[in-house]
């Protein structure tokens, strides 16, 4: 979302239709509203819009939810990403040439932190990210990354529906 929007937690909360379980903003309102502030302290980050879209685009394939694959590619694209950048990103690795450095780094960061299970964030994706980034900017990285994974989780875990 733009980061002059004063209603985000409406535009957010439009989006997502009746889960087909429970609806998390009802069942557990105070919680979901944390989350929602998650969000809004990332739209101060120096995080551009396209760079947050392509972390909530990369964790959501890797954990598998179609209900934020839907709403962060139509979102990736309405913010000027290309098809062929959001098609690939499940291959970045291999399709470098269409990603910056910059961009590389923030997608093993968000790759590492979603698969914390496996090693976490490694010494050598944390030293390659402290070259080019600060440790503020890694904060944002990571949390863009902890957040969607959160969201992921609501919407796998109650079978959100993907949108229209």
């Amino acid at each position: 979302m733009p980061s002059g929007n004063r209603n985000f937690a409406s535009e957010l909360l439009n989006k997502i239709k009746m889960s087909t379980r429970f609806n998390m903003a009802e069942v557990n309102a105070a919680a979901y509203q944390a989350g929602i502030r998650m969000e809004k302290a990332l739209q101060n980050s120096f995080l551009t819009p396209v760079q947050k879209e392509m972390i909530k685009i990369r964790a959501s394939q890797i954990n598998g939810c179609a209900f934020c694959l839907d709403m962060h590619t139509k979102d990736a694209l309405k913010y000027g990403e290309t098809p062929q950048r959001i098609f690939l990103l499940n291959a970045w690795k291999d399709a470098r040439e269409l990603f910056t450095e910059e961009e590389q780094v923030m997608l093993a960061v968000a790759e590492e932190v979603t698969l914390i299970s496996e090693k976490g964030l490694s010494e050598k994706t944390y030293r390659k990210a402290k070259q080019i980034f600060n440790e503020t900017q890694i904060a944002d990285i990571i949390m863009a990354a902890v957040t969607i994974n959160m969201w992921n989780r609501i919407a796998v875990s109650t079978h959100m529906p993907i949108g229209e």
